[in-house]
Formats: C-alpha cells, sequence, structure tokens
C-alpha cells in the first residue's frame, strides 16, 4: 500500500459515549477527552480515520441519513475543539438484517478489514504502520486483520468485555488503555521508541 499512517477510531464508546443506538442527533455526546486525543493524532501527521459498525440501519432503528447527521454533529463538535477526523467511515450492514437491502455478509463489518482497505487506498495508507483504537474486541480483530497496531480501550463497552470477556479473546491487544487519550499517548510514544 502507501507510506501514511492513520489511527482507526470506532466511533460509540471510544469517541462518544456509548448509548446503545443513538437515534438522535441529540444524544450525541462526544468525551471531553476526545478532541484533544484527535489534536494529538493530527499533530502527529497521521490520518484520524473513523470505522464505525453501524447495524442500526439494518435493523430498522434508523436511517443512512441520520448516520449522516449523526457523524457530522460529531465532527463539526471535534473541529470546533481544533480537531480534524479525515474521514469517517460506517458499516450499515447486517447478515441478519430485518432491513432486506441491508442484510449482506459484507466485507466491511467489522472486523472484516473493508472500510480499513477502502481508507488505505484514498489515502495511501501503511497499514502496516497504522493503529485501531476501539472498546470492542471486534476492534481488535479489525487491527489483526489488517496488520495494525491494536489498542483496546475502557471506555463504552470496553471495562465489562474486559473484565467479562478477555479469556476468551484469542489474541491479546498490543495495548490496554483507559480511553481515548491515553491510546493515543501510546501510540505516539510507541512510534517515539520505533
Amino acid at each position: 500500500m502507501g507510506n501514511r499512517r492513520a489511527v482507526f477510531l470506532d466511533r460509540d464508546g471510544t469517541i462518544c459515549e456509548e448509548l446503545g443506538y443513538i437515534n438522535h442527533p441529540s444524544r450525541l455526546m462526544v468525551y471531553p477527552w476526545a478532541a484533544q486525543a484527535i489534536q494529538k493524532i493530527n499533530q502527529a501527521g497521521m490520518k484520524a480515520i473513523v470505522v464505525s459498525n453501524q447495524s442500526g440501519v439494518a435493523r430498522g432503528y434508523f436511517d443512512e441519513p441520520l448516520v449522516n447527521a449523526i457523524n457530522l454533529k460529531m465532527q463539526a463538535e471535534l473541529e470546533i475543539s481544533g480537531a480534524r477526523l479525515d474521514a469517517v467511515y460506517y458499516c450499515p450492514h447486517h447478515p441478519c438484517a430485518l432491513v432486506p437491502a441491508y442484510r449482506a455478509d459484507c466485507a466491511c463489518r467489522k472486523p472484516k478489514p473493508g472500510m480499513a482497505l477502502q481508507a488505505a487506498q484514498v489515502f495511501n495508507l501503511d497499514l502496516s504502520g497504522s493503529f485501531v483504537i476501539g472498546d470492542r474486541y471486534g476492534d481488535i480483530q479489525l487491527a489483526h486483520n489488517i496488520g495494525a497496531g491494536s489498542i483496546f480501550i475502557l471506555t463504552g463497552y470496553g471495562r465489562g468485555e474486559f473484565e467479562s470477556r478477555r479469556h476468551t479473546w484469542p489474541t491479546a491487544p498490543d495495548h490496554i488503555a483507559e480511553n481515548l487519550l491515553t491510546a493515543v499517548e501510546w501510540v505516539l510514544s510507541a512510534l517515539n521508541n520505533y
């Protein structure tokens, strides 16, 4: 692929509070440390790219225009604080979808690599020099599937999944962090130690 690095970020539970299915823009609550974390990615010259499963579309809870409205609100809130997301990708599919048009075992639903591979083409990314940060083990599997570094965070579903499910994980993440900010600080420290 390319020579640029990226930090792939989950959305719910990582950048913003995990509230189940966010079915209205007013329910979006960006974590107070998220903008600072993303600023650090920006300042390091890495791409900050969101990759998010949004199966609420497939389940009939909301439609894609709502997902786009929520993503735009998230980007706007981050930009007010000086943080820039380079791209936001989401997967609206689910293999058991109630909405037939979204019933698919697609290549983009995490932990499959479709969204990251698309971003790699668009941004000329070196996936092996990139990182994935998220609060679900599927994010860690995505990192393994693309050869990237993996950071599991304890916000969102993270702490519960870590405490109750980590014994089932086939492979451990490269690092476990309290939140997105401490995860990004670890990434930058790891890059400085190369």
